[in-house]
C-alpha cells in the first residue's frame, strides 16, 4: 500500500503501524476532530503531525499546547487570546494558539487535564467556530482542524464528572488508537536502528548482539517509544561505536524488569522451570532514573564480549525466547518442545563445563543448580569434558 511522505515518518513495519499509517492517510483531509488515544510515549504528537502534513492545511500552520502543563489560569489566554487590561499584566492585546492556527491545525494534548470551566467554552468554539478573547472584546472567525490526544480514559472521567460527556462527542468524530510498544516488539530493531542513527556521532552508531535484541523484544517498555529513545541516546553517549551485550552491561544501567528477564534467560537451563511456564514478557516494570556515571563497563568490557560468546548461540536460546514472548505463532509444523528444552539444558551443561575445565563443583556454581543434579544430568547427556 503506498503511504503518504508524512505518514513514513512512523516507523515500523507491524500490522498495527501499517494500520495506523492507513487510518492517518483516510482521516487526513477531513475538516472533523480526532481524538488520539495512547500511552505516554507512544507518539501522539507525531501523528498529530502526520495528519497535519498530509493534509490540504500542510502550508499554513501547527501549533500544539499541553493542557496539563499550563496553569489553569494561564491555559484559556494561551487558548483564546486575551485583550489589554483583561487581567493584571495583559499590557496589550495578545492572540491565542486558536487564531494563530489559522487555516492550520491545533493539537491539544492531554485534553483531559483541562479544566472543567475551559471544558465549556471550549465546546463552544468547536460549535460556533468563533473565538472569544479573555477581556471581551470582538469574536473571532476561526477555520482550525482540532487534533486532541489524551492517555486516560475518557469514559471514565464522564462517569465520574470531570470530563463534559457533550464535550467528548464532539471530539470523538474521529478516533485513532496509536499501539503501545509491548503490542508491536517485532518494530523495535527498526527503532533502535533508527535511534542508533540519530543519535550516533560522528558515525559512530552502536548496535546490539542478537541475544541482547531478543532479551529488549521481551521488555515491555513501558515509557514506549520515547523510553527506547532515551535508552539508546544512553548508550550512544557512554559506549559510541560499540556492539552492546546487554547481560554483560551493569544492573545501574537497566531497568529492574530487564535485569530480571536476563535473569531468567540465564536461569532457563533449568526444565522445571520452563516447564511451568517462565514468562518472558512480564510487565510489571519499574524504570529505573539513575545518571548512569558509574564507569564500571569498560571499553575493554565491550570490546571484549564476542570472546565470551560461546557456541550456546548457536543451538536453540533464540527459539526458546521467540516461542515464549506473547505474540508470537508456534510454526504450523509445530515445536518439538522436548528436544529444544534438552538440547539447551545439555548446551548450557557443556558450556559451564568448558569454562570450568570440567570442575563440577564450579559449573554448578554457575549453573545455579545441586552438584548432585549437574552429575545426574551430565550422565543423562553422556557429557564429560573431552565433550
Amino acid at each position: 500500500m503506498h503511504y503518504s511522505s508524512a505518514t513514513k515518518a512512523i516507523l515500523g513495519s507491524s500490522v498495527a503501524i501499517k494500520q495506523l499509517r492507513a487510518l492517518i492517510d483516510r482521516c487526513a483531509d477531513s475538516n472533523a476532530p480526532v481524538l488520539l488515544r495512547g500511552q505516554s510515549g507512544t507518539g501522539k504528537e507525531l501523528v498529530s503531525r502526520a495528519l497535519h502534513d498530509s493534509s490540504h492545511r500542510a502550508n499554513h500552520p501547527f501549533l500544539a499546547i499541553n493542557c496539563g502543563a499550563i496553569p489553569d489560569q494561564l491555559l484559556e489566554s494561551e487558548l483564546f487570546g486575551h485583550c489589554k487590561g483583561a487581567f493584571t499584566g495583559a499590557t496589550c492585546n495578545r492572540k491565542g494558539r486558536f487564531e494563530l492556527a489559522q487555516k492550520g491545525t491545533l493539537f491539544l494534548d492531554e485534553i483531559g487535564d483541562m479544566p472543567s470551566q475551559l471544558q465549556v467554552k471550549f465546546l463552544r468554539v468547536l460549535e460556533e467556530k468563533i473565538v472569544e478573547p479573555v477581556g471581551g472584546g470582538t469574536g473571532i472567525k476561526i477555520d482550525v482542524r482540532i487534533v486532541a490526544a489524551t492517555h486516560r480514559n475518557l469514559e471514565e472521567m464522564v462517569s465520574e464528572g470531570k470530563f463534559r460527556e457533550d464535550l467528548l462527542y464532539r471530539l470523538n468524530v474521529l478516533p485513532i488508537s496509536i499501539p503501545a510498544l509491548d503490542h508491536r516488539s517485532e518494530d523495535i530493531p527498526e527503532l533502535l536502528a533508527h535511534f542508533a542513527d540519530v543519535f550516533g556521532t560522528g558515525g559512530e552508531q552502536i548496535m546490539f548482539t542478537k541475544r541482547s535484541l531478543l532479551l529488549l523484544q521481551a521488555y515491555s517498555w513501558p515509557g514506549n517509544v520515547r523510553e527506547l529513545a532515551n535508552f539508546v541516546q544512553r548508550f550512544s553517549v557512554l559506549y559510541p561505536g560499540k556492539t552492546i551485550e546487554i547481560p554483560q552491561v551493569p544492573d545501574e544501567f537497566l531497568t529492574k524488569e530487564l535485569i530480571e528477564l536476563n535473569r531468567r534467560y540465564e536461569m532457563s537451563t533449568n526444565n522445571e522451570s520452563l516447564e511451568e511456564g517462565a514468562d518472558f514478557s512480564s510487565s510489571d516494570a519499574i524504570t529505573a532514573d539513575n545518571p548512569l556515571l558509574d564507569q564500571s563497563l569498560s571499553e575493554d568490557d565491550i570490546e571484549g564480549r564476542d570472546k565470551h560468546i560461546t557456541h550456546l548461540y548457536k543451538n536453540d536460546f533464540e527459539q526458546i525466547i521467540e516461542l515464549s514472548n506473547s505474540i508470537s505463532a508456534i510454526p504450523a509444523e509445530g515445536v518439538p518442545t522436548k528436544d529444544l528444552l534438552n538440547n539447551l539444558e545439555a548446551n548450557l551443561i557443556r558450556t559451564a563445563l568448558d569454562q570450568t575445565d570440567g570442575n563440577v563443583s564450579k559449573a554448578s556454581d554457575l549453573l545455579q543448580l545441586g552438584r548432585t543434579s549437574l552429575i545426574q544430568k551430565i550422565t543423562k547427556y553422556q557429557l564429560g569434558k573431552d565433550q
